[in-house]
């Protein structure tokens, strides 16, 4: 039963993606001769020229990009994928929304918005609207091609063309829509919390340690550092922070840990992903666990010690 409900529940966004993607494509792009990148701008591209509907053209063209996909992604994802092409052709075909504007910025800004919620919703549930992720993908398991380079010379030569057959303008409108798009699929997919990983070296590592427990209720991981060389000379047996919070708190984390050692040695990096732990949510119902050192003291660390 639980299954059930998680399927329906992921199919049902789905839906919502391929509405959203639609609605993009329909009351913005399409009405005024705008291109997205991918698969849908190619199509769009077609269809300027050919007498033949988007919603025909889409699922046509993407069958080379599936037949790449069944050779690379899972077969779950890909017969997702194919089911999500089509039914989005059928809504193109069967959907009369009218264009909301014909101011170029607001087609390109919307557009691009509507657009890339549905497809980064459908990337979230393992669905592909767009068959150029799949080249991607392919290329990078072949010959070790960074998928963002492909997916960019891809691009970069369908504006191209675009500029060439049809105008310039329209080129620079579908390349700033193609950019608000990647970003808003980044933005779904990766969700509104937005966390960095820390590691700090610093001689007053308890202090600190202390501090981002009591002040910020940070989980973190200890690291032990044989030997390390800087600012004051080498430096042996020395402890490592290692921690993911939001980004909300990393100027809190810095002035702390610049009020106990201003020569503390940071290292701020990117986290893609994040699952378990003690993390904290400032836009989920869900409640933040708080964390204070008394967690860590050796009586309820032996407390909670089991044989391996």
């Amino acid at each position: 039963m639980k299954k059930i409900r998680s399927l329906t529940f992921e199919y049902l966004q789905i839906a919502l993606a391929i509405l959203l993607a639609s609605i993009g494509l329909k009351a913005f792009l399409l009405p005024n001769g705008f291109l997205d990148g991918g698969v849908t701008g190619i199509a769009i591209l077609l269809g300027e020229f050919i007498p033949i509907e988007i919603s025909y053209i889409l699922p046509i063209i993407s069958i080379p990009f599936f037949i790449l996909g069944w050779l690379t992604l899972t077969k779950r994802v890909m017969i997702k994928s194919v089911i999500s092409v089509l039914a989005l052709a059928v809504v193109i075909h069967f959907e009369n929304f009218e264009a909301v504007t014909e101011e170029k910025l607001l087609i390109a800004i919307f557009g691009g918005i509507s657009l890339g919620a549905g497809i980064g919703l459908a990337i979230k549930n393992g669905a592909v609207l767009d068959g150029s992720e799949i080249l991607g993908i392919y290329l990078h398991d072949k010959f070790g091609i960074p998928i963002g380079t492909i997916i960019l010379l891809f691009n970069t030569v369908l504006f191209a063309i675009t500029a060439w057959l049809i105008s310039i303008e329209i080129a620079l409108y579908s390349i700033l829509t193609f950019i608000i798009t990647g970003k808003v699929i980044d933005f779904v997919f990766e969700g509104f919390e937005d966390y960095i990983g820390l590691l700090i070296v610093s001689h007053k590592q308890k202090e600190i340690q202390d501090e981002l427990l009591n002040q910020v209720g940070l989980g973190m991981t200890i690291y032990g550092g044989v030997r390390g060389f800087g600012s004051r000379g080498e430096i042996n047996n020395v402890e490592v922070i290692q921690t993911v919070l939001n980004r909300i708190d990393s100027k809190k984390v810095h002035r702390i840990v610049d009020t106990i050692d201003e020569d503390a040695f940071i290292i701020e990096f990117e986290v893609n992903s994040v699952k378990g732990g003690v993390l904290r949510k400032y836009l989920s119902r869900e409640k933040t666990r708080t964390l204070s050192p008394d967690l860590y003291s050796p009586e309820v660390l032996e407390k909670h010690k089991k044989p391996l």
